[in-house]
């Protein structure tokens, strides 16, 4: 099977597991994959002294953890707004090419916080304490732009909400895959998920976008973009589509073992290859300065050493 990869050239995986006509290589990559899989999200913790300058012990077990879930969880004692805490703790990850998005700040980190008289801001969920549905951060950008490293670092938690549910990608490509392998074979299709022009003011911000759900990059690594919006989407419709968007939307909307959810805390960090998640509304504190803040970095990169 020929696989499309990230950097537009079509490059053959005959032995990758993520090849849909190499069983031997998939069943083998799933035997390892889930043999010592976490079952719940206190395995994916690491307590840190400073997450900018990790030591030894605590960048090998981050590293542990996201070879193993693709994401980890850090807790420290830091609850500086100092956006030098995500950007150093990157850094020591190989994160270094950050998104500077339209929303982000000059260094390119991301406050996501309530915002209120900021005309742009607000018009984007991720600034509002309303729920957001389960994506990849990203999914919108063009295919030479995706993102493949996410780190989010918690400065204050809201009064009441704001959990997260993370799901490793590869969990959700392993549970497709068993389920039907034409369900894979479908989320692959280059034009199965389109992205709508971003228009404001009669400008075009954005251009269309159109790519698939589950790719493979040049270094053999599986990549997904998705959203579970139902507004703005173009999702392909023939029957085979249709079935795999919908098995996927109940995978993460039921009962399922692989999903964590997690509040973070003040102090507390996710580094991660862009997990699929989602968010809960939240309810903040009445005092404007203790509004729930969460710093974000997203970038074109993924962890090394994963």
């Amino acid at each position: 099977m020929i696989l499309q990869a990230e950097n537009k050239k079509t490059i053959s995986f005959k032995n990758s597991p993520f090849n849909l006509d190499n069983d031997v290589a998939y069943y083998r990559w799933r035997e390892r994959k889930l043999e010592n899989y976490p079952s719940d999200l206190s395995a994916l913790m690491v307590e840190v002294d400073d997450p900018r300058r990790l030591s030894h012990a605590e960048h090998l077990a981050i590293l542990d953890r996201c070879r193993i879930a693709n994401m980890a969880i850090y807790v420290s004692a830091m609850t500086d707004e100092d956006k030098a805490i995500p950007r150093e703790l990157g850094k020591q990850f190989g994160l270094t090419q950050l998104d500077c998005n339209m929303c982000a700040d000059d260094e390119g980190v991301t406050s996501l916080t309530v915002v209120e008289g900021d005309r742009v801001r607000q018009t984007y969920i991720p600034y509002t304490n309303r729920p957001i549905h389960w994506h990849t951060d990203g999914y919108y950008n063009s295919l030479d732009k995706q993102i493949h490293g996410l780190l989010l670092s918690c400065v204050r938690s809201a009064n009441r909400g704001g959990e997260n549910g993370l799901l490793d990608p590869e969990i959700a490509y392993i549970l497709l895959r068993d389920e039907n392998p034409d369900y894979v074979y479908a989320l692959m299709q280059p034009d199965v998920m389109c992205i709508p022009p971003n228009v404001v003011d009669g400008e075009e911000i954005r251009p269309l976008c159109c790519g698939s759900v589950f790719s493979v990059g040049s270094d053999g690594s599986l990549h997904t973009r998705y959203t579970k919006r139902t507004r703005s989407i173009i999702w392909k419709t023939d029957k085979i589509t249709q079935a795999a968007k919908q098995f996927l939307e109940n995978l993460l909307d039921g009962d399922c073992a692989y999903v964590f959810r997690a509040t973070l805390q003040a102090g507390q960090g996710l580094i991660s290859n862009n997990v699929l998640h989602d968010r809960t509304r939240f309810t903040d504190s009445p005092e404007p300065n203790q509004h729930r803040l969460l710093y974000r970095a997203r970038y074109f990169q993924r962890i090394a050493g994963v």
